[in-house]
């Protein structure tokens, strides 16, 4: 496994294994790395001949300072379980590289950024057009993989992939969920005790909301059916709930007829948490 952290040797890198005729898949992190994440390269090793990993803990994303601190960080365990994985090549770039003195320029969906989960966390759509633009420019992927749990960024960065011409497919693998059933995310491990255990609510919520579809509903009733559910548990807040057309994340009303989003942004404590589910009548 080549470990890369500067961008000429990355490039150096993956130009020798794509000279030799090798097709190129890359899974972009922010690290801390999970079976999530490991899904993902195992999703890119199936629809590419070599394996790319980036971590970068991506400053333009993140709406607090605090948070950007906060985010779990642990490089030698994430170069270990790559490795493990079966993976080619390591990205680990510093800020001033991907993001060089005088830097000004941004990528952003203007629709797709500034709605729904966008108008939760402003400004974090763009850093991840930004950054993930970035990414494609110094990688060169044939295909990049990105979960389904963040559901609206996954429909985002296609969206750019498409308005910007970028010559890669982007495939969305499925959300990993431990054995009870909390979506896996490397922001679990800064969950209090207490507040893991009330996280089970949002999978019990979607759970509930899968079974109700497929026996005939409506919006408004998979939506009052899920606040309920949630507002079960005290120490949830629900910040944002959207129910909407899954390819094209436009709204819906009455009955549900065809696949549905259900995009999920819950707060425990000072952790937000997201969580989604396609679901169908």
């Amino acid at each position: 496994m080549k470990i890369c952290r500067t961008i000429p040797e990355c490039r150096a890198a993956l130009g020798e294994l794509r000279r030799a005729g090798h097709s190129i898949g890359l899974v972009p992190t922010m690290g801390f790395l999970h079976e999530g994440h490991i899904s993902l390269v195992r999703l890119a090793q199936e629809n590419a001949d070599k394996v790319a990993v980036s971590i970068f803990v991506n400053p333009a994303q993140f709406g607090e300072a605090a948070d950007l601190d906060a985010y779990p960080r642990d490089e030698e365990r994430d170069l270990a379980l790559l490795e493990e994985a079966g993976v080619d090549v390591v990205f680990l770039p510093e800020v001033d590289a991907m993001y060089p003195p005088g830097d000004e320029t941004i990528v952003e969906t203007t629709r797709l950024a500034n709605m729904l989960h966008g108008k939760v966390r402003p400004g974090h759509f763009r850093g991840v057009t930004t950054v993930v633009s970035r990414l494609f420019n110094i990688v060169q992927p044939d295909v990049a993989c990105f979960g389904e749990k963040d559901y609206q960024q996954l429909q985002v960065i296609k969206r750019m992939v498409a308005d910007l011409h970028m010559p890669l497919a982007i495939i969305g693998g499925k959300t990993v969920r431990e054995a009870d059933g909390l979506a896996m995310s490397s922001r679990n491990v800064r969950l209090s005790p207490t507040d893991r255990q009330a996280a089970l609510v949002l999978s019990r919520s979607l759970d509930a909301a899968e079974q109700a579809a497929r026996n005939g509903t409506t919006v408004n009733a998979l939506d009052g059916l899920i606040r309920d559910t949630i507002g079960t548990e005290p120490r949830a807040e629900i910040k944002g709930l959207d129910i909407v057309a899954a390819e094209t994340l436009d709204p819906v009303s009455g009955s549900l007829t065809g696949p549905t989003a259900i995009m999920l942004s819950v707060a425990f404590g000072e952790i937000l948490l997201l969580d989604q589910r396609v679901v169908a009548p």
